[in-house]
């Protein structure tokens, strides 16, 4: 989901009744996990009660549970790159929302991470895709982790990329931005190291565009 679509969602909103607003609240004390309310959720976040409301419904409908499970996420997330293989990378973010990592999605951590993504500052951002390369959560980048992440994002936007990507080219791209942001050389990429090196690096700031699109 990127911003266009969020926008688009939200405008639609603005013809909803109060009738909806009654059943989204009712709907909330009905699925097995409870979210928190929504004005909890608005303070927390940078959505307003109306845009909360709709992906609320929008969550519900695709998790009747109140909860999404990573078979579920995966998808769900496959019907937006039919021409690849997202698998992986839905694996990647899946872990990525599920901050608590208990094996499932709620509403909560979806709207947390979604209102960063869109409507974070850079640096949150930042912070939030360090998370995403930070596989086994350790609080460093290895090689290894960027290289994972880079093939899953090449393997799910498919073979007919224009112009076409050869098998190598992830591994390329690793290892310049890894030369990069490993600044001391000890192999591995502090946060610190991250966000400082991405601010940047115009090259590098257009390439993490590339991975906003694929949120």
């Amino acid at each position: 989901m990127d911003k266009k679509r969020l926008d688009s969602i939200s405008a639609r909103v603005d013809a909803s009744s109060p009738r909806d607003s009654v059943e989204d609240e009712l709907e909330l004390s009905s699925v097995r996990h409870r979210p928190e309310g929504l004005e909890q959720l608005e303070s927390q976040t940078r959505f307003n009660r109306k845009e909360l409301q709709i992906l609320y419904r929008g969550f519900k409908n695709e998790c009747p549970s109140g909860v999404v499970n990573e078979d579920t996420f995966k998808e769900i997330y496959a019907q937006f790159f039919p021409q690849g293989d997202a698998s992986m990378y839905a694996h990647f973010l899946f872990n990525a929302f599920d901050t608590d990592h208990n094996g499932s999605v709620s509403f909560e951590d979806f709207v947390m991470g979604m209102s960063i993504l869109l409507r974070g500052s850079v640096h949150e951002k930042l912070n939030w895709a360090f998370n995403l390369y930070d596989i086994n959560k350790d609080g460093y980048i290895t090689k290894e982790e960027m290289l994972d992440i880079m093939k899953a994002i090449y393997d799910m936007m498919g073979k007919w990329t224009y112009p076409i990507l050869k098998d190598e080219t992830p591994k390329q791209h690793v290892d310049i931005f890894f030369q990069k942001m490993d600044k001391n050389r000890d192999g591995v990429v502090t946060m610190d190291e991250f966000i400082d090196c991405c601010q940047n690096d115009e090259n590098i700031m257009r390439s993490m565009q590339l991975f906003e699109n694929v949120i």
